[in-house]
């Protein structure tokens, strides 16, 4: 029912005050902007030294099965399908919270970063391992027979040729790992949810979480509008 004023002009209806009340308030998102910005920053930290590594860590995993015997496949194959199957959050607990039973106590952010780049290489490596593997092999002979060694004609012949056909979903789980930042909550890091959280205690608003909600999408729209970009590129050239 609408509410109405001491000379009866129509109001907002109550149940949209409260909505704003509890999740817009103005006053609980300018309380809690310093820990927002704060999380923000972490958040992207977190990423900037995951992403690389991760990148790093699935390009080493591509090449060396471009490179390597029947053993070293099989145990690259494991790797992948290790990590693909095992949950960031599992890795992140068995990480920060079981290896100081071992005698290896590392820090939050170190933890965090660890448990992404050993999730991610699986998906990385696997995607690295296709892309090489889809390149015709008469690429590789025919650098060979040119004078190459069979690391250079695999960096400087193969590999660009592989890139632009995993471009895509390169770019969509690099995504993925940024969205994933955010178990880092776990590890008591002030990333941008636990800020947001914390900040909602403080106010004893839930405000601060629909802030968070909000830069996170700022954050990675952009990056999910060339991600979609890129696949619909890759489909129409696949289509022609």
């Amino acid at each position: 029912m609408a509410r109405g004023d001491p000379h009866g002009a129509a109001m907002m209806p109550e149940g949209l005050e409260l909505l704003i009340e509890n999740f817009a308030d103005w006053d609980s998102a300018v309380r809690a902007w310093p820990l927002l910005r704060q999380g923000l920053m972490l958040t992207v930290e977190l990423a900037a030294v995951a992403l690389p590594l991760g990148l790093l860590a699935g390009l080493g995993i591509g090449l060396l099965y471009a490179l390597g015997g029947r053993v070293l496949r099989a145990a690259l194959i494991a790797w992948i399908d290790l990590f693909r199957a095992f949950p960031v959050l599992v890795l992140l607990i068995l990480i920060y919270f079981g290896l100081p039973f071992l005698g290896v106590q590392l820090p939050a952010f170190g933890a965090a970063v660890l448990a992404l780049v050993l999730n991610n290489s699986g998906y990385f490596g696997e995607i690295f391992r296709a892309g090489l593997l889809s390149v015709p092999h008469g690429q590789m002979e025919a650098a060979q027979a040119l004078g190459l060694t069979r690391l250079r004609a695999l960096r400087l012949v193969v590999l660009p040729q592989a890139l632009r056909s995993i471009a895509a979903p390169l770019a969509s789980n690099s995504l993925e790992l940024v969205k994933a930042t955010s178990i880092a909550a776990l590890a008591a890091l002030p990333e941008l949810l636990r800020s947001a959280r914390v900040a909602q205690e403080q106010t004893y608003n839930p405000t601060p979480l629909m802030v968070a909600a909000l830069m996170y999408f700022v954050l990675l729209w952009p990056f999910a509008h060339a991600v979609a970009r890129l696949e619909r590129r890759m489909l129409a050239r696949g289509a022609r």
